[in-house]
């Protein structure tokens, strides 16, 4: 059988797909992750009312994608529209639930250790200069949020490892991100046991980052480069 019969049954298939879903459904769905975060620098009610804080951004994303089915499209406006607030309100739940995800993966790890061997210590001393600058420029971005997130991630258009910082959950988002270490820099995430001291909480979590997770992104990053290298 030639390629050209596999192409016209492909098309015959896909063309027949399009005609019986007319409807396009934007509904998205998160299952809450069990996260189990044993530190010693936050406390178990700190910790236990931040996973709870999670899973409501999730419900409220899974409401939300389900609502986006049903409204009226055809009246959306830049000035005042029902589809604009909530478009807004998804992006601001959906990032939240997976930047509390990511954050809890990676801390936690009172054996926290990094070796010079690594993917991740390769990677961020190549693009930093060094790993010590990686450190001091990701503490200067953490500290310059305004209630949001510091991020370690992979530019997609560079093809290098980057920091940046989120205010909110969806304020100064970099196009073309891949987040591959959080830091959640809300004042929740800290207040009730350093209270406004956020560079302590900062250095504690820094302290006990989990590098094997982290390990495992800075390998789905490389990659991700790869395979868009291999297609240019």
């Amino acid at each position: 059988m030639t390629k050209n019969y596999f192409d016209k049954i492909i098309k015959k298939n896909v063309n027949k797909t399009i005609d019986e879903n007319k409807k396009i459904n934007e509904a998205f769905f998160v299952q809450n992750k069990n996260f189990k975060i044993i530190t010693d620098y936050l406390s178990n009610d700190n910790i236990n009312n931040h996973i709870e804080l999670y899973k409501g951004y999730a419900e409220n994303f899974n409401k939300i994608s389900a609502e986006l089915d049903s409204i009226d499209k055809e009246n959306a406006n830049k000035n005042h529209s029902l589809h604009r607030s909530t478009k807004l309100d998804e992006t601001f739940n959906m990032n939240a639930t997976y930047l509390h995800e990511l954050y809890f993966a990676n801390i936690g790890d009172n054996n926290s250790q990094i070796n010079m061997d690594t993917l991740s210590y390769m990677r961020l001393s190549r693009d930093f200069g060094t790993f010590d600058n990686w450190q001091k420029d990701f503490i200067a971005c953490a500290l310059s949020s305004r209630n949001g997130w510091a991020i370690t991630y992979l530019n997609l258009y560079t093809h290098s490892y980057m920091n940046c910082f989120i205010d909110s959950h969806d304020q100064n988002v970099p196009a073309g991100m891949l987040p591959i270490i959080v830091i959640d820099m809300w004042e929740h995430s800290f207040y009730k046991d350093y209270l406004k001291d956020s560079k302590s909480y900062l250095l504690a979590m820094m302290k006990q980052f989990k590098w094997d997770i982290i390990e495992k992104r800075f390998a789905k990053g490389d990659q991700i480069i790869n395979i868009m290298r291999d297609s240019l």
